[in-house]
């Protein structure tokens, strides 16, 4: 399976605040997510931060430490694993998945205050553009939503059509934005 991969440029908002809103649209489309995270610290802190980053909304995950995997709609992680079974990966703290090929969709965020973290997500953009991923650059607007940019490899989406999943994060058509 050749994945879309979307590069999310965080530039006005923290992943601890663009995470969430990102979840809550995985979850409307109906699909399951894995989120990877550089550490397990890193992956506890996430977990916290999801019970309690918006107390008017609920987003169901679980982590190792839960048990259940397969129950879960989205699943924390610092491994490179699918125990859900998600076919959303989302990448955060500069982490790689060696099997991004297994999931329909990846979203790779990456704080744009930081050269490393750039460097990185540029390089990434480089390798998987060889390999024939279908990618996309969002920039992130000021009001927290996301812009495409940029794209590679795009198969022909009227060929491809919503069933690929070609709507799976729900592009606003007036200007391209997500969330």
């Amino acid at each position: 399976m050749t994945p879309r991969v979307g590069f999310y440029h965080l530039q006005k908002t923290s992943l601890e605040q663009a995470l969430p809103r990102l979840l809550e649209k995985v979850l409307e489309s109906r699909q399951r997510a894995l989120v990877m995270a550089g550490s397990a610290e890193r992956v506890a802190f996430l977990d916290s931060m999801l019970w309690t980053a918006d107390p008017s909304s609920w987003i169901p995950h679980g982590t190792t430490r839960d048990g259940d995997a397969d129950c879960q709609p989205i699943y924390l992680t610092d491994r490179d694993e699918n125990p859900n079974n998600a076919k959303v990966l989302l990448l955060t703290d500069g982490v790689v998945c060696d099997r991004v090929g297994d999931f329909s969709r990846c979203l790779n965020l990456f704080d744009g205050k930081d050269e490393v973290a750039l460097n990185a997500a540029r390089a990434l953009w480089k390798e998987w553009k060889g390999l024939g991923y279908d990618l996309t650059y969002y920039q992130q607007t000021d009001r927290g939503g996301w812009l495409e940019k940029a794209r590679a490899n795009a198969p022909n989406v009227a060929e491809v059509g919503v069933a690929a999943g070609a709507n799976s994060i729900n592009h606003d058509a007036a200007g391209g934005e997500v969330c």
